[in-house]
């Protein structure tokens, strides 16, 4: 099932499944998007981005009185001749903030209750920041990452890069149709595996976002994912679906993981213990990312994902 023309901000996505050309379309989403940076700037290197650092830069800031070791050639004659004491312009550096995109496509991501499975919206965001960031002229890479491997898109800034990318997820999400057992099982040390890489390939001063439902979310993967926020501004994009939050009434219904298929009986007991486990995952990452100073966007399964986007990073 294919989702609809991504110009439409008001259809959620659809399908179990990425369609790639999807995948593609959310460009036109993407020029209405503009990333901005939340935090202070960590670039060394020259680029598109002001900053607060001062120097011989493209941006002027100001004029102050001029000091010993300032370049003569910056001294502001007219004001200078004005005061009747020299004044010298100070600029604004530009620095280059990449953009770094971490992509959570494991066996838990393989679940949608309404409109799409998780890994296809995580997908779809994903690739609409891709595409917002190379219209900013950002280098635009990441890593793609599932239960048992990851594949790393190194960053530039190129339409082939977030092609790449784009190409790169779609692989992986079409590889959730074939979960193996050993998947399954090793899930809960994955996260802290890929914040670990995630960590060795992101430059810092980069702009990073983890889209994820961050299940396996403990305490190693929250200590990589905090020391990359040291040096980057770290944007996590939560991915839910309202049956996490809500089961269904009481009674019995069918479950199968692909294979095999169960009879699960729901009882009031059983949906409270359900509840409360939800909550109190949820409470510790938002106390989690608020320790780290990382700005947390949630999104969910049930609802299109631009405007609230636009929201979550104050453009709406």
């Amino acid at each position: 099932m294919s989702s609809p023309l991504r110009s439409d901000l008001s259809a959620p996505v659809k399908g179990a499944v990425v369609n790639q050309q999807d995948l593609i379309q959310t460009r036109f989403l993407a020029t209405k998007l503009k990333a901005k940076p939340r935090r202070r700037h960590f670039a060394q290197q020259g680029g598109n981005h002001a900053s607060p650092f001062k120097g011989r830069g493209l941006a002027f800031h100001h004029v102050r009185e001029y000091q010993g070791g300032d370049e003569i050639r910056h001294i502001d004659w007219r004001v200078t001749a004005r005061t009747a004491k020299a004044h010298t312009k100070i600029f604004e550096e530009e620095k280059e903030r990449p953009v770094v995109l971490c992509l959570d496509q494991r066996a838990s991501m393989f679940f949608g209750s309404r409109h799409c499975f998780k890994s296809v919206l995580a997908c779809h965001v994903a690739a609409t920041l891709a595409w917002a960031g190379l219209d900013n002229n950002d280098r635009v890479g990441g890593l793609v990452f599932a239960d048992e491997n990851h594949r790393e898109v190194r960053p530039k800034r190129s339409h082939r890069a977030v092609l790449n990318f784009i190409h790169t997820a779609s692989d992986y999400n079409k590889e959730l149709t074939q979960i193996t057992k050993a998947a399954e099982i090793s899930r809960a040390q994955s996260l802290a595996n890929a914040f670990e890489e995630l960590r060795r390939i992101t430059r810092p001063g980069s702009t990073v976002y983890v889209l994820s439902d961050f299940s396996g979310y403990e305490k190693e993967a929250e200590r990589q994912l905090h020391l990359i926020a040291r040096h980057n501004d770290v944007i996590a994009i939560s991915i839910s679906d309202p049956m996490e939050e809500s089961l269904p009434a009481n009674g019995n219904y069918p479950v199968s993981n692909g294979r095999e298929r169960l009879q699960m009986s729901l009882t009031n007991a059983l949906r409270e213990q359900f509840l409360n486990r939800h909550q109190q995952d949820r409470q510790h990452l938002q106390a989690s990312l608020k320790r780290g100073g990382i700005h947390h966007i949630q999104l969910s399964t049930d609802a299109a994902f631009f405007q609230l986007l636009q929201r979550g990073m104050g453009q709406a």
